[in-house]
C-alpha cells in the first residue's frame, strides 16, 4: 500500500494541530506501507513565506517532497477578500480569489499531484480550506481522501467546499460536532466517513517533579498549552483568571506553554513559558493540576486529550461545541461560558480533590477506548480496505464556466454559518448521527 499525505506545512518543528496531527498520522501509517508526504516550503502560517529548500528530505524516517510556494500572503489583500466573501453577497470567483489570498498557494505542488496521483493507492489531504486540498483533491480523482480539521468558522459556509467534501472518496472526521456540520453544510452524507480523530505519542512517564525544578514552579498551577492568541480565546482567559485572582482563597496559578501573539498580563500568578519540547510539555501537563481550554474554535483538541492520557481534568470553554461534546462524551472534563462559571469550576477542581480525580480518571480510559494509536491506526486501515473494494460512487468536482463564477448571488458565509445546526453530540456515532446533550 503507497499512501500519499499532502498538508499546507510540515516538520518536527511545526507543531500547529492539522498539521502535526498530518505527522502523526503519516509516522504511523508507515508502519502499515509506503507514505510519501508532499508539502510546501513554508513553515509560517500567517505569511507563507518560502523558508525551507525545494526536493525531497526524510523526517523521522517519512520522505517529505517540498515546493515553492507562488507568493507570499498580503494581509490587506486577505481582510478585503475574507470581508466581501464572509460579510456580503459575493460570487464564486470571489471566493477563488480568496482561496489564493490565504495561500499557500503552490501551483508546482498541484502539478505534481496531478501527474502522481496514480502512482498512489489513497491520498490524504489536510486541512479542507486550503489551496492544496482544494485543487489537489480535483488532481487526485478517486483517489482523494480529506481530513477537513473543520472548525465551525465562517469558512464552512463558503459554497466552493461543498462539492470538494462530496466528490472525495471518503472523509475522516475529527468529531461527531464536525461530521454534523459538515454534512449540514455540504450536504456530502452519502461519501464514505467515520470518526477517528487523532491519537498523541504520549509518553508512557513522566517526570513532573522535573519540570517543577526546572522551572521554579511550586504550589498548584493551571495550564494552557498552545498558541496564545485571540483566536484560541486567550484574551478571555487572561480576563477570567484576573478576576479568579481576585479571591484570596484560590492558589492556582496559570502557566502558559507555546509561542505568544499577545501581551501576556503582569502578574506573579501568571508564568508564560514559552515554547517547549515535547518531554517538558508533558512534564508539565503530568505536574499541572488541570488543562484549560479556552479556545472558540475545534475540530478536536489533541491537547485535551493528552491531558487525560495524562490523567488530568479539563476546563474548557462550553461555546465551543466540540470541546464541550467532548468533555461531555468522556465524563472528564467540566466547561464554562462567562467569567462566573469559569471561577466557580476552577473552583470546585480545586477545593474537590476527589472531582478532579474522577474526571482525571475517566478521562485516561477515554483516550485509550476511543485514540490510542492501535484504534486510530485501525479506523484508518479499516477504510482503505473498504475503499478498494468500492467502486468510487461521486463525481469529479469541476469549476463552473467564466458566467458562473461571476455571479453575484451566493450569501455572505457569515449567515451560512448561523443557519447551520449546533450543540455537543453525547457520543462517538459511527453512523454518522447525532446524540444531543
Amino acid at each position: 500500500m503507497k499512501i500519499a499525505v499532502v498538508v499546507q506545512r510540515y516538520g518536527p518543528a511545526i507543531n500547529g494541530g492539522a498539521e502535526l496531527h498530518a505527522r502523526y498520522i503519516a509516522e504511523h501509517l508507515a508502519r502499515h506501507g509506503e507514505v510519501e508526504v508532499v508539502t510546501t516550503c513554508a513553515t509560517d502560517y500567517v505569511t507563507w513565506r518560502n523558508e525551507l529548500p525545494t526536493g525531497v528530505e526524510q523526517v523521522n524516517g517519512v520522505p517529505v517532497r517540498r515546493f515553492r510556494v507562488k507568493h507570499e500572503r498580503d494581509p490587506r489583500v486577505f481582510a478585503k477578500r475574507s470581508e466581501r466573501v464572509f460579510q456580503q453577497r459575493h460570487s464564486i470567483g470571489d471566493e477563488l480569489e480568496w482561496l489564493d489570498a490565504e495561500g499557500p498557494t503552490s501551483p508546482a505542488l498541484i502539478d505534481h499531484v496531478s501527474k502522481h496521483a496514480s502512482e498512489f493507492d489513497f491520498c490524504l489531504f489536510f486541512s479542507y480550506r486550503y489551496y492544496h486540498a482544494y485543487y489537489g483533491a480535483r488532481a487526485a480523482p478517486g483517489r482523494a481522501i480529506l481530513v477537513p480539521t473543520a472548525e465551525r468558522d465562517h469558512t464552512i459556509g463558503l459554497s466552493i467546499f461543498g462539492p470538494l467534501f462530496r466528490s472525495v472518496r471518503a472523509v475522516m472526521y475529527n468529531s461527531p460536532e464536525e461530521r454534523a456540520m459538515i454534512n449540514a453544510a455540504a450536504g456530502n452524507e452519502a461519501v464514505p466517513g467515520v470518526v477517528v480523530g487523532i491519537g498523541s505519542n504520549v509518553p508512557a512517564s513522566t517526570q513532573p517533579n522535573r519540570f517543577r525544578q526546572k522551572h521554579h514552579i511550586r504550589g498548584p498551577f493551571a495550564v494552557y498549552v498552545g498558541r496564545i492568541d485571540q483566536n484560541k480565546g486567550c484574551n478571555e482567559l487572561f480576563d477570567y483568571f484576573l478576576e479568579y485572582l481576585n479571591d484570596p482563597a484560590g492558589k492556582l496559578s496559570l502557566v502558559l506553554i507555546g509561542n505568544s501573539l499577545l501581551d501576556i498580563p503582569s502578574h506573579p500568578r501568571i508564568r508564560h513559558l514559552g515554547f517547549l519540547d515535547d518531554a517538558d510539555k508533558f512534564d508539565a501537563m503530568a505536574a499541572a493540576d488541570l488543562l484549560i481550554m479556552p479556545s472558540y474554535y475545534e475540530s478536536l483538541s489533541m491537547v485535551a486529550l493528552e491531558a487525560w492520557a495524562l490523567g488530568r481534568p479539563v476546563l474548557a470553554n462550553g461555546k465551543c461545541d466540540v470541546l464541550k461534546g467532548q468533555c461531555i462524551r468522556s465524563n472528564a472534563g467540566l466547561y464554562y461560558e462567562d467569567a462566573a462559571e469559569f471561577i466557580g469550576m476552577l473552583e470546585a477542581l480545586e477545593q474537590h480533590r476527589w472531582l478532579a480525580g474522577s474526571l482525571g480518571r475517566n478521562g485516561r480510559q477515554f483516550f485509550r477506548e476511543h485514540y490510542d494509536w492501535p484504534v486510530i491506526e485501525r479506523k484508518y486501515l479499516e477504510m482503505f480496505a473498504r475503499l478498494k473494494n468500492e467502486a468510487p460512487q461521486t463525481q469529479a468536482d469541476t469549476l463552473p464556466g467564466w458566467f458562473d463564477r461571476r455571479r453575484q448571488d451566493l450569501a455572505p458565509a457569515d449567515e451560512v454559518l448561523a443557519r447551520l445546526p449546533g450543540g455537543p453530540a453525547t457520543a462517538i456515532d459511527e453512523s454518522g448521527g447525532r446524540r444531543r446533550a
